[in-house]
């Protein structure tokens, strides 16, 4: 069970992560930090989540090795809502 709310809470905040960091730095000058802080953001969200869930790492992972993966997990899962972000942005055509 704790490996299924680890990933939905993974993906909602992925997705949702892009678009609020979007919008608290979307000023003349602070734009370039959009990306910086939301990787930053889903790192210590994957470290916290991770951390809290057990399940999600190994059995007998220390807490440092659960926080490494966290960080790791919310990396691939900031990737993956940039993407998705690019893709529904640029459309599926391509051209």
């Amino acid at each position: 069970m704790q490996r299924v709310v680890g990933v939905l809470v993974f993906l909602v905040v992925g997705v949702l992560s892009l678009p609020v960091v979007a919008y608290v730095f979307d000023g003349q000058g602070s734009e370039n930090w959009i990306v910086p802080v939301q990787l930053l953001l889903m790192a210590a969200v994957g470290a916290g989540v991770t951390v809290a869930l057990p399940a999600l790492a190994r059995d007998g992972a220390t807490t440092q090795r659960r926080a490494l993966l966290g960080v790791v997990w919310g990396l691939l899962a900031a990737v993956a809502a940039v993407a998705l972000f690019f893709l529904l942005l640029s459309g599926f055509r391509g051209a």
